[in-house]
């Protein structure tokens, strides 16, 4: 059954990839969801490890870029009343994160798929 839930993850993931300043991004709500964790918790673990996020691995968004996302992707509607603005991760931040979080999925993303291979032969 779990296989079957990360199939369907790593389906979902391309239509979650946004382009923004030119870089392919995941926001923070999807890539906490991904990762099976609240969106607090992974902002907060990228925060005690400021230092292995520079700014080619995330960057926060503006408050345009955020209306701009809010009306142009449905699932970020509750977005529209946050106070807080969104964090972008590129694809290097994405798998950063990964490295900082304490969940199975996370960990699991985190490895390389021709390594997981090699561990599950």
């Amino acid at each position: 059954m779990g296989n079957t839930q990360n199939i369907a993850a790593n389906e979902a993931i391309p239509s979650r990839i946004l382009n923004i300043r030119g870089q392919r991004i995941m926001i923070d709500t999807d890539l906490a969801e991904l990762y099976g964790v609240p969106t607090k918790a992974l902002n907060q673990a990228v925060k005690r490890n400021h230092g292995r996020f520079p700014s080619d691995f995330m960057f926060q968004l503006t408050p345009e870029e955020k209306a701009e996302v809010v009306t142009n992707c449905d699932h970020f509607a509750k977005l529209k009343f946050a106070k807080s603005l969104p964090f972008a991760f590129t694809e290097h931040g994405a798998i950063q994160a990964a490295n900082v979080l304490n969940s199975a999925q996370a960990v699991e993303m985190g490895i390389p798929s021709s390594t997981a291979k090699h561990v599950s032969d």
